[in-house]
């Protein structure tokens, strides 16, 4: 009897523009010997889930960077689409319209970011295990410390707790808060393409430890990941 199952077609896309502006090129600033995206790529690369991994990218030193680790650069983003005002999500749609457009439409389509060195392909390989069929599954984590009991300064500069009611409250008695790790983002093209709702009621959160997440968003952070790398074993 012939085999008629269906291999779904999975494609990876790792957004990295070139005009970040808080840690400049930081998606091809090398970390302990190779550029930062050069982790992503070959992450995505190692699952073995991905009939492509794409980066897409408005610079050019970028995309031959993404090429000499294995991905794909089959264009180069559009100007309204590379600003810093411009979301992840635009730019995955636009991908998967130029590879619908090709008649490569994928049936399941992965959102990695290319600042996050700590992503496993086990994260990955769980992640689409848990993706429902009409929603997202993204990694997340816990803050460290209670949002309830945050403190901010108000429009007179004194200081003043954000949630009132909550200051006075021991941390046991709080509702625990996640918050998106900024790794991942797995769901159907279709989900995708209808309307991007990341986060929605229909989304699942898949939980990664505190000590594998960092943001890369300023020299300290930097130097934060640095120490987490060192730590968990992921260089010599």
């Amino acid at each position: 009897m012939k085999n008629t199952t269906h291999k779904p077609y999975r494609v990876a896309v790792i957004p990295a523009r070139g005009g970040s502006q808080r840690i400049p090129r930081k998606n091809i600033r090398f970390l302990h010997g190779k550029p930062l995206i050069a982790y992503s790529i070959e992450t995505a690369l190692e699952t073995g889930l991905f009939d492509r991994v794409i980066v897409s990218t408005d610079d050019q030193e970028i995309a031959q960077v993404a090429r000499e680790h294995g991905a794909e650069t089959p264009f180069l983003r559009p100007v309204e689409l590379s600003d810093n005002m411009t979301g992840t999500t635009p730019v995955m749609q636009h991908t998967l319209r130029y590879l619908i457009a090709e008649d490569k439409t994928p049936d399941q389509a992965c959102l990695i970011y290319a600042t996050c060195p700590l992503l496993t392909i086990e994260d990955l390989q769980q992640g689409l295990k848990n993706t429902p069929k009409d929603g997202f599954c993204f990694s997340a984590t816990t803050f460290d410390f209670p949002i309830q009991r945050a403190l901010h300064t108000n429009e007179k500069g004194e200081l003043a707790p954000l949630f009132p009611e909550h200051i006075a409250k021991r941390s046991q008695d709080l509702v625990e808060a996640i918050h998106d790790a900024g790794q991942f983002y797995w769901a159907s093209t279709q989900s995708w393409l209808n309307n991007g709702e990341i986060f929605g009621s229909t989304s699942k959160a898949f939980m990664l430890p505190r000590h594998r997440i960092q943001d890369l968003d300023t020299e300290e952070d930097w130097l934060r990941l640095v120490q987490i790398m060192h730590l968990e074993g992921a260089v010599n």
